[in-house]
């Protein structure tokens, strides 16, 4: 089981990427447009830099749903390793199944 408070961390920073997406598209399609000028990108680019750090999406960390681990998740379930065994070993995912040869 992971940290409460990694868990509650994780919660934050998808509120900030949500709260902060457009404001972070628009300045990052002034500083790759061709037509405008470099005063106004490096504005542009400055006040990208001045957004929270955990409000841009390459921070956030794929967390198991059940226990919050931070490592081993598969994306497709949304469950670490562990849990996808146990998962597994019970049936509770329809259309997997553990080899056995």
């Amino acid at each position: 089981m992971a940290k409460n408070s990694m868990v509650q961390r994780e919660l934050k920073r998808t509120k900030l990427v949500a709260q902060f997406a457009a404001k972070r598209k628009s300045l990052k399609d002034i500083i790759k447009s061709t037509t405008v000028s470099f005063e106004e990108k490096m504005a542009a680019t400055d006040q990208l830099a001045r957004l929270p750090r955990d409000s841009a999406p390459v921070r956030q960390q794929n967390r198991c749903r059940i226990t919050g681990r931070p490592h081993g998740v598969y994306r497709k379930f949304g469950l670490c390793r562990n849990k996808i065994r146990e998962a597994a070993m019970r049936g509770d995912i329809p259309g997997l199944v553990m080899a056995s040869w």
